[in-house]
């Protein structure tokens, strides 16, 4: 006789479907989540950083004209320090970025870096209706806030990405080109139906919000995510250990990372690529007007998107990194392929652009060069972890600090060399002084590269700081 099916308690059932809806969460890996983490914080955090670049225009009145409500009678060297003091602050913040991260972890660092820049920008229109200095003092805390988000980022890598995933990971970053391509249209947008104040209270709304989740979704380690499953779990910390031994919350060693020659190639060659990458953000728009002659519309579209492109490419640059090293190819092979991708090539292609007069050719090879330089996220701007994944943080703000000050320099450079906006020849030279600067900062990195994990990676205890055999260079 067959017996009839007992009853399941109410609690049972209950238990049953949330064991079930657990399963669809399971099947999305956590280190996915914090894909899209890292990717939308970038957005986010570039949305609220160039959100004042077109709003000022509006909050500025015209020359000559009457200053209607809410705007203001600024002189340009007063706008000039209002968006350049943000750009000072970020590069001053890398290291204390980096000693933070290591102290705090990135999900602290990371969150509370994004709710301070989120609470500055609901306070720009209070600010700006004080005084501009408020206004001054709110994007230098911008700025500062700002510039710990990268080395927090870097740090949280190599404890979460393992290495034949990680250039892929670093795609995630990308996310920025996305944010500055939305800025301007979901800005203009907004200051067109409502003006200008409701920009800030927009970003930094959705800044507020996205720290929420951050906050319900980000973990330092596989170890503490309450939500991981026990064979991607084992399977990271698999795939890191050796990596990472011993190594998690380690004081930076910054003597070890001044004194090592791979730090210093990264940080170099990332310079070049930092000037090449300004270069077409702060005089694409100028050159695209004064020399190529299209009118502001079609400049404003022709100049942001090869920056929406940019994220496409280095999808397929970060996947076609991945791609090779799983096939067998040296990973040094691998970051030195990508990082002459992305600075020789868009190197030499701008001084091609100041050379050629035809329209058509000039914007296959901008878009080319500007797509072609986030392939550096599949080569130095990676070899970060590959070097130190337990101090990822604070040699990014070592090499950070050293190639972020090409965005004061190129433009200063070029300026200097520019005095007719109109001059092909002037910006023949302006640009060739690009394509130097990009090549010879290669040459470094060429040499000194290295792509497994340093000394000073690993505690005191494993490998003393004052005795640190010179690093040789692996061959390729």
């Amino acid at each position: 006789m067959v017996e009839a099916p007992k009853a399941v308690p109410n609690g049972l059932r209950a238990c049953s479907e949330m064991g079930r809806r657990r399963g669809v969460f399971d099947a999305i890996p956590a280190r996915v989540v914090l894909y899209f983490l890292s990717w939308s914080g970038f957005l986010v955090s570039f949305v609220m950083r160039n959100d004042i670049n077109i709003a000022i225009v509006e909050m500025v009145a015209p020359a000559g004209e009457p200053a209607a409500p809410d705007q203001f009678d600024w002189s340009f060297r007063v706008r000039a320090s209002i968006l350049g003091t943000f750009y000072w602050w970020y590069v001053v913040a890398q290291v204390a970025g980096g000693v933070a991260t290591q102290h705090f972890g990135t999900k602290a660092v990371f969150g509370w870096s994004q709710l301070a820049t989120a609470i500055c920008s609901l306070l720009v229109p209070t600010a700006a209706r004080t005084h501009y200095g408020w206004l001054v003092g709110l994007r230098s805390v911008q700025g500062f806030a700002s510039g710990l988000t990268w080395p927090a980022m870097y740090a949280i890598v190599g404890y979460w990405i393992p290495p034949s995933e990680r250039s892929r990971f670093m795609s995630s970053f990308q996310g920025f080109s996305i944010g500055i391509g939305l800025t301007y249209p979901l800005c203009g947008w907004i200051i067109a139906h409502w003006g200008w104040p409701p920009v800030f209270y927009t970003t930094g709304s959705i800044g507020a919000a996205w720290c929420v989740v951050w906050w319900l979704l980000a973990f330092n380690r596989p170890s503490e995510h309450p939500r991981i499953t026990d064979a991607e779990r084992r399977m990271i910390e698999a795939a890191v250990a050796e990596d990472i031994r011993g190594g998690y919350g380690m004081a930076p060693r910054w003597g070890a990372i001044f004194r090592s020659a791979p730090a210093w190639a990264i940080a170099v060659t990332t310079f070049g690529r930092i000037w090449l990458h300004y270069m077409f953000i702060m005089f694409g728009p100028v050159y695209m007007n004064d020399v190529l002659g299209f009118d502001i519309e079609t400049n404003g579209v022709l100049s942001g998107a090869p920056f929406l492109c940019s994220y496409l490419s280095a999808l397929a640059f970060c996947a076609a990194a991945d791609w090779m090293v799983a096939r067998g190819v040296r990973l040094l092979f691998v970051r030195k392929i990508f990082t002459a991708v992305s600075q020789v090539v868009p190197g030499v292609l701008i001084f091609c652009i100041a050379w050629s007069q035809h329209q058509v050719a000039v914007l296959v090879m901008w878009f080319v060069a500007v797509s072609c330089i986030t392939a550096g996220y599949a080569g130095a701007m990676a070899n970060i972890i590959d070097i130190a994944p337990n101090l990822a943080g604070p040699v990014l703000a070592f090499a950070q600090t050293i190639h972020m000050s090409a965005s004061f320099i190129a433009p200063i450079a070029a300026s200097a060399i520019v005095k007719d906006t109109k001059s092909t020849e002037q910006w023949m030279t302006a640009f060739g002084l690009a394509t130097a600067v990009a090549v010879a900062t290669y040459l470094p990195y060429l040499a000194w590269a290295q792509a497994r994990p340093q000394p000073w990676n690993y505690p005191k205890e494993s490998q003393d700081d004052g005795a640190e055999e010179p690093l040789q260079t692996q061959r390729v």
